[in-house]
């Protein structure tokens, strides 16, 4: 069985076959579906070509089931989402809003797996024992 991803304020189901389906919004408001892979560490996305992502420019995600803004607290440069594996254990998910910055968490109670190129960014913000 696949994980399932859920949004951690409506708790709805954000994967749909071999994406997980979240809006993006630009700061100059442009608005688009992004698929991510389910693979923590993979950073492929689709996206409709005509919605313009340009590197380095920070992007805003929301639920698309309850559009609730999908901000992590620890930083404004972090997202947050929650995955369920097969043992129906919870994780935290974080994952950079800024284009092309490849940095994402896996957390669960004290501990978190770290992913990306430049997960040393947020690093200090996590506060946890890691495993890599």
């Amino acid at each position: 069985m696949k994980p399932n991803f859920i949004c951690p304020k409506c708790r709805g189901f954000l994967n749909v076959g071999d994406h997980i389906v979240l809006v993006a919004e630009s700061k100059h408001k442009n608005k688009g579906l992004v698929l991510f892979s389910p693979e923590i560490g993979n950073y492929t996305t689709s996206r409709n070509p005509e919605f313009i992502v340009t590197e380095g420019e920070k992007h805003e995600f929301f639920c698309p089931i309850c559009h609730k803004k999908l901000a992590a607290d620890i930083h404004d440069n972090l997202s947050r989402i929650i995955m369920i594996d097969k043992n129906n254990e919870e994780f935290e998910i974080l994952f950079s809003k800024i284009a092309g910055e490849k940095s994402t968490y896996k957390i669960v109670g004290e501990s978190a797996e770290i992913y990306g190129e430049h997960h040393s960014n947020y690093i200090d913000f996590i506060n946890l024992s890691q495993n890599k």
